[in-house]
């Protein structure tokens, strides 16, 4: 049985849990800060949101059945749009939380991880915007269609909307998950090589659990998921060849 824990090591996880509430809290509050600015454009936020849909429906414009349903919506695009915005703040905080664990020379890395993580939550973003929500909701809503007429309320498609737009934006992050653990020799080049069938595997369940019941959507999410997994094990590789040269000149 593992012996109680130390002062030393007590204090260290005080510090360690202080330390993720404070970053927390600067993500929350510019979030919130993002949320605001947003707010004074929700109509044309809105209005962007429900053009994927538009073509399927009467008149082109979403139904809403609650008086207080548009006020709701209004908040939650806020929201998402704010978390969208201060994406570059909470991703920095995340990546300072996790930096101190790593030797000097990969920290100097920062802004290239903090800019590549940018660049694939927002990129995940748009190709579910411009690419997947067309496609997904073309089969959908003209599967059948002749036999009845797409009214869709606005809660039930913001909810459809906001799940995907932050599925594929916090998915496409796998590479940078990935290369994370290889900093920190959890995962090398050869382990990801040698699990790559079983990744694909869960990459394929996760896929099918998180889009909607078609394969399409299901494909338009795993096949980038995939790719960016290919990459993965060459960054990998590449800052494990780095990690030992460091190491060996030490």
């Amino acid at each position: 049985m593992a012996g109680p824990i130390s002062e030393e090591q007590a204090q260290t996880l005080t510090d360690h849990l202080t330390e993720l509430r404070d970053r927390l809290v600067k993500s929350a509050w510019a979030i919130f800060l993002g949320a605001i600015v947003a707010w004074n454009f929700a109509d044309k936020i809105l209005e962007t949101m429900a053009k994927p849909v538009a073509p399927y429906l009467p008149n082109g414009k979403l139904i809403f059945l609650n008086p207080t349903d548009m006020f709701v919506i209004h908040m939650k695009l806020a929201g998402l749009a704010g978390l969208i915005i201060s994406c570059p703040i909470w991703i920095y905080q995340l990546w300072k939380f996790v930096s101190p664990g790593l030797y000097s020379h990969e920290r100097k890395y920062s802004l290239m991880f903090v800019g590549a993580s940018v660049f694939l939550f927002l990129f995940g973003c748009t190709f579910c915007y411009f690419f997947v929500l067309p496609a997904g909701l073309k089969f959908l809503l003209e599967f059948g269609s002749s036999a009845g007429q797409a009214m869709i309320t606005l809660p039930e498609y913001m909810s459809f909307f906001i799940t995907m737009i932050l599925v594929f934006g916090l998915a496409f992050e796998l590479p940078m998950v990935i290369i994370v653990l290889g900093l920190f020799g959890i995962v090398d080049q050869k382990f990801l090589r040698e699990k790559r069938r079983y990744a694909v595997v869960i990459l394929a369940v996760a896929a099918a659990i998180v889009t909607p019941p078609d394969v399409l959507s299901m494909m338009m999410l795993l096949v980038p998921l995939w790719l960016l997994y290919e990459l993965s094990i060459i960054v990998v590789g590449f800052t494990g060849r780095r990690k030992q040269a460091v190491s060996s000149s030490l």
